[in-house]
């Protein structure tokens, strides 16, 4: 049993790994830069460490930083969550070489599952499916002829990426190689490798991932699917599971894929399997997440599991607890992403003070969420802020309850994607479970916001205005005017 951890993140994930450690009794340490000194997971902690550095995200990047804080405050594991250093194989190595426990895979199985080239020639090894592709070289003319010869469209990617990042659609020989070429420098400037290759890109698809557990002995077991398809800018913002309209074969397909992957590579802990599914059935691995996903809630929530509990359980040395048979998924759960963003301007991040901050508290309805009022949202953090998850016994009650949780949220202070959601979460075609990845832009025009939203925030308004609280906030005298008194004027 771990006795203490330190969370080396921040914001959501943070605050959501220190909520089992404190359900299990295990000792807890954050982290913090002095901007964020006032942040929830600082004061969820039994401990808080500062960081220095400049800019913020330096802080949290800083691995010698951050295993001195463990070791200085008596940890004896430290938990990544994710973004950050979370699939960082040179932290995994330096947190296991200091005589800590990493709560994730080992930094070996990091590195090869890290790089998406290594991890798809090991999946092809293990007999699942991968998508036609080829690799740059020196000779960008070569390159660009073996990636015509796969057939357009196809898709540019970094070999070390992630989110969106180093990742071009090409339809035509014409706009290859300033694609390629954009795609490298971007994957240089965010990853440190400039590596990128190009494979086939599958028409209107859905992204299907499979959540893994491995003991690193090389067993392992699937804890089903998930449907990520609905995204913008690469980026996944509602989430689900199970998967609607997925053929029972093909799910069992897609799982046994994952699980075989999982355990050829003795992974350890928990990671998650991504797949491209085609109109037609057809699936191709896409690459494998060595670490807790954003949207691992929707998961526990047919499963009625605490996904952190098992991770500090794999991490302390236990085997597999769970048998395959005995995992079987209930209802339905659906879960939003809040992000500080205008949808309307091409979901750009936005920036803020959160003055009110007014969460939904219903059965069947869980807010994941790292922020408070008076909290400032600046671009130094990527522009998630909470998640909104609902769960029930089908999905059309699981997405009317998550819609009437969405409008219950109030969130001032920052503009953010809440209204978006709630009408995404009203189309007739996600109600009916039409989903792929282009899902968003097809029904832009759908989802602008209607012609009584001026009205929709009066009401708003009034309503605070209503609000002992709010009020108290909104004319009390600010300091340093409050102490000087009247003679100020």
């Amino acid at each position: 049993m771990l006795r203490r951890v330190l969370i080396a993140n921040r914001g959501e994930i943070a605050c959501r790994v220190l909520r089992t450690l404190k359900a299990l009794g295990i000792g807890s340490v954050a982290v913090y830069t002095f901007e964020e000194r006032n942040a929830p997971h600082v004061a969820l902690a039994d401990e808080a460490v500062l960081l220095r550095g400049a800019p913020p995200t330096a802080a949290y990047l800083d691995a010698a930083q951050l295993v001195e804080a463990a070791q200085r405050s008596g940890a004896d594991a430290i938990h990544p969550g994710y973004g950050f250093l979370a699939e960082n194989a040179a932290f995994a190595q330096r947190v296991a070489e200091a005589g800590l426990i990493f709560i994730g895979p080992d930094a070996a199985v990091m590195r090869l599952m890290g790089d998406k080239i290594r991890a798809r020639e090991f999946a092809r090894a293990q007999g699942v499916p991968v998508a036609p592709s080829v690799l740059a070289g020196a000779d960008a003319a070569e390159f660009a002829a073996s990636a015509a010869a796969i057939g357009f469209p196809l898709l540019i990617k970094a070999a070390a990426g992630g989110g969106g990042k180093g990742m071009r659609l090409v339809r035509a020989t014409t706009q290859f190689a300033e694609s390629a070429q954009l795609a490298a420098a971007e994957a240089l400037r965010y990853f440190g490798d400039g590596r990128i290759y190009a494979e086939r890109y599958i028409e209107r698809p859905r992204h299907i991932e499979v959540q893994v557990l491995g003991d690193g002995s090389g067993r392992a077991v699937h804890l089903f699917e998930r449907e990520c398809s609905l995204q913008r800018r690469y980026q996944k913002i509602i989430e689900e599971s199970p998967a609607p309209h997925l053929a029972a074969a093909t799910r069992a397909a897609l799982c046994a894929a994952a699980v075989r992957l999982a355990a050829a590579a003795r992974y350890r802990n928990a990671g998650t399997v991504e797949f491209v599914l085609a109109p037609d059935g057809t699936f191709y691995f896409l690459e494998m997440n060595t670490r807790l996903q954003v949207e691992h809630p929707v998961t526990e929530s047919v499963l009625g599991l605490d996904l952190v509990a098992l991770q500090l359980e794999l991490a302390g040395g236990a085997a597999l607890s769970l048998r395959q048979e005995d995992l079987v998924p209930r209802g339905h759960a659906i879960e939003c992403r809040i992000c500080a963003e205008e949808p309307a301007h091409d979901f750009r991040p936005a920036t803020g003070r959160i003055g009110v901050l007014r969460v939904p508290a219903a059965p069947g309805v869980r807010f994941d969420g790292g922020i408070a009022e008076g909290q400032a949202v600046t671009p130094a953090f990527d522009s998630l802020l909470a998640k909104l998850i609902a769960c029930a016994d089908t999905r059309p009650a699981a997405a009317a309850r998550l819609q009437r949780a969405l409008q219950e949220l109030v969130l001032l202070g920052v503009p953010s994607n809440i209204d978006y959601l709630a009408r995404l979460l009203a189309l007739p075609a996600f109600l009916a479970g039409e989903l792929h990845t282009g899902f968003l832009a097809e029904h832009a025009a759908e989802l602008l916001p209607s012609a009584d939203t001026p009205h929709a925030a009066a009401a708003v308004l009034a309503a605070l205005l209503g609000d002992d609280d709010f009020r108290r906030t909104a004319w009390a005298v600010p300091e340093p005017h409050a102490s000087i008194g009247a003679w100020r004027n």
